[in-house]
């Protein structure tokens, strides 16, 4: 669902810019183009708007009126000026804004779209913040707010580490250093036992004039540091890099574990997952089968109809593994052939829930510029097997040859026909 987003600009070309940008990310946009527009815009109390990008100086608002108009209102804002001297700096920081963003150049835009991404992405992004002191944990409560993180409290380390085990979106810890029971250092490296730098971002923050704090921080595992007393800009500066990193981590980790064409987990996924899921599986005494599956002459479906179509097909082919199998592990392993791990059932359930599939497939007429496409599939499956991973997908993958080659369109189970 997309926000809708006030723009505050009376220049046209920096508002179609923001507009631009805003629009690139889902935003709704409304322009206001001076402080009469906008606050008949806010007539009536109802509050709209996700959030605002507002021009400091306007025709008939000068010297920021329309600031402290827009946040009355319970709007995130986010100040967009060219005037920019140290008083300004301060009349505005002094206001509960998200950030300012002097317009000087083109970055002045490139920030300024990186700060709605992420009151977008924030929501869904858990902090949690470390101190003994009310007054400073609630300071940085309020500035992570502001930019829409889930925000979490703990007043010393060891209750930090029980809220962290039961809040799984808690992606950065903010601590102090010195706190009873257990202090900023501590807890650090107590995370950092079980949560790696991929997964969790931790910042220390120390009033201390000593220096060697933000080593001690960093050398037990911490990615950044803050000394008290810290200015708003510094802090979210260090805040959304630390989170971006994680993100940007997170997304090459994505691309190297899935497939770029239909999006399943690839096979080092596959591999990685399975060998974790089998293990539990025989400790549990579960049953489970591995699967194999070949889309059958594949190659002509990209002769006949050509290589979009085959890409079709196996997109489609992908969404049929999802519908039947969305609670199971899939992969494709490469080109037509896929995976299936599926457990929890009797033999007779497991094979036919894969039988549901391959019949749904013989059966389904696949839509491709005004073209009918069928297909079907092969597959070569093993039960329960204490086998490692990679001689039980070698089974299941001989299996799947004896099909193909006993007339396609069918299921061969390991050790239930001639050994493949």
């Amino acid at each position: 669902m997309s926000k809708n987003l006030l723009v505050v600009e009376d220049s046209r070309p920096i508002a179609r810019v923001i507009k631009q940008i805003a629009e690139s990310l889902n935003y709704q946009v409304t322009l206001a183009t001076c402080l009469a527009e906008v606050e008949a815009l806010l007539q009536g109390g109802e509050n709209k708007f996700f959030a605002a990008t507002i021009d400091y100086a306007l025709p008939d608002a000068n010297d920021g009126e329309a600031i402290s108009c827009v946040l009355s209102h319970g709007i995130p804002s986010i100040v967009m000026t060219g005037k920019m001297d140290e008083t300004t700096r301060q009349k505005i920081l002094s206001q509960p804004v998200i950030d300012y963003i002097p317009k000087e150049n083109s970055q002045a835009f490139l920030y300024l779209k990186r700060i709605l991404h992420w009151q977008l992405s924030n929501q869904g992004n858990g902090v949690l913040v470390v101190d003994d002191s009310l007054s400073a944990r609630n300071h940085v409560v309020e500035l992570l707010k502001r930019r829409n993180f889930n925000v979490y409290v703990a007043e010393n380390g060891q209750l930090a580490l029980d809220i962290l085990q039961q809040h799984a979106d808690i992606k950065m810890v903010i601590t102090d250093l010195e706190m009873p029971v257990m202090d900023g250092i501590e807890l650090t490296n107590e995370i950092r036992k079980k949560y790696s730098r991929d997964q969790l971002a931790i910042i220390g923050i120390s009033g201390a004039n000593n220096g060697v704090h933000s080593a001690r921080f960093i050398k037990n595992g911490a990615d950044d540091f803050l000394r008290k007393p810290f200015c708003p800009e510094e802090f979210y500066c260090r805040i959304t890099q630390n989170i971006e990193n994680l993100s940007n981590i997170e997304q090459i980790q994505k691309s190297a574990n899935t497939d770029y064409l239909t999006e399943l987990p690839n096979r080092r996924a596959f591999i990685r997952d399975a060998e974790a899921a089998i293990s539990e599986y025989i400790n549990e005494k579960t049953p489970y089968a591995l699967a194999i599956l070949d889309i059958d002459y594949f190659k002509k479906i990209n002769d006949n109809y050509g290589h979009e179509a085959g890409d079709h097909i196996l997109k489609v082919f992908s969404l049929y593994l999802r519908k039947h199998f969305g609670n199971s592990l899939i992969s494709r392993l490469g080109g037509e052939e896929f995976s299936v791990l599926i457990s929890g059932l009797d033999e007779d359930q497991l094979y036919n829930r894969l039988e549901d599939f391959r019949r749904s497939i013989s059966v389904a007429q696949i839509s491709f510029e005004q073209q009918q496409i069928n297909f079907s599939v092969s597959l070569g499956m093993i039960y329960s097997s204490d086998e490692s991973l990679a001689k039980q997908m070698s089974l299941a993958d001989g299996a799947l040859y004896y099909a193909k080659e006993n007339g396609r369109n069918q299921i061969s189970i390991v050790g239930a026909s001639e050994e493949p």
